[in-house]
């Protein structure tokens, strides 16, 4: 109840004027005339030419009416409580606080269903630049779009992967890092075991891999291959697989090589 808090006590300054209270305390002129004429506050005191001035007292009695005012309290019934004792008071106060209570629970709900209409609204909409910076993290650059872009920005599979990719939502390039990290993870789990290149689980990988990649654009076993050859000759591709095992870009570039000429 800063209204109160903020007013002077009784006798701590001059009598306000009208216009002086509403300027200074932000009620209406219109409002304090109002409650003038239904005898809720009247002004105490008076100028020698008639206008009406507030005291302190006026003054205390004004921010509890304004507090009571902001709980939704009626005039009338603002009226009884400053006439009130001590104990009708405390039971005014108790059933407006139970129906306060009541007012923000719904409006509680109500923002509830509010953040849950938006969210379902902004699931729909594509991810933006920050939404895979936060995904992905490191993982992702702005640079190694560019530079891939200046590579292959004029070929088929290029074009095709921008129009795959240009509406997918975050939630599905959540879905693209959960697959992603998991393939990775059983891909290192394969190394560590020792698994033959060209046995039948090193041959799911490899499956698994290519299925990762036509995500974006068409991959047959062939360019596959092709990509396998970049993970041994590009140095930022190599240590990717040598961070998830020792020997893992070897492995895999191994695998796809062994699956593609089962495949054939």
């Amino acid at each position: 109840m800063t209204e109160i808090a903020m007013l002077p006590q009784t006798g701590a300054m001059e009598a306000l004027t009208v216009g002086q209270v509403a300027e200074t305390y932000g009620v209406t002129v219109r409002t304090l005339h109002h409650y003038d004429e239904v005898g809720l506050l009247h002004p105490s005191e008076r100028t020698h030419a008639g206008y009406r001035l507030y005291t302190g007292e006026d003054l205390q009695r004004l921010g509890t009416i304004v507090v009571y005012r902001r709980l939704g309290f009626a005039l009338e019934e603002i009226g009884e409580l400053l006439d009130a004792d001590g104990a009708e008071v405390v039971d005014h106060l108790r059933r407006q606080r139970d129906l306060v209570r009541d007012r923000l629970a719904q409006m509680t709900s109500l923002v509830d269903a509010i953040e849950h209409a938006l969210e379902a609204e902004m699931s729909d909409q594509p991810a933006t630049t920050e939404d895979l910076k936060e995904l992905f993290g490191d993982g992702y650059s702005e640079e190694y779009r560019a530079e891939a872009e200046a590579r292959w920005g004029e070929t088929d599979k290029w074009q095709q992967s921008h129009q795959r990719t240009k509406g997918m939502t975050k939630a599905q390039w959540a879905e693209v890092k959960a697959e992603t990290e998991a393939l990775e993870s059983d891909i290192g789990a394969a190394v560590r075991a020792g698994e033959p290149v060209d046995g039948d689980s090193a041959a799911a990988l490899a499956e698994r891999h290519r299925a990762s990649i036509e995500r974006f654009y068409d991959c047959d076993h062939e360019f596959q291959v092709c990509l396998a050859q970049m993970y041994l000759a590009d140095p930022r591709f190599t240590q990717h697989y040598e961070d998830i095992a020792p020997g893992a870009a070897q492995w895999l570039h191994d695998a796809i090589v062994a699956n593609a000429e089962r495949q054939s």
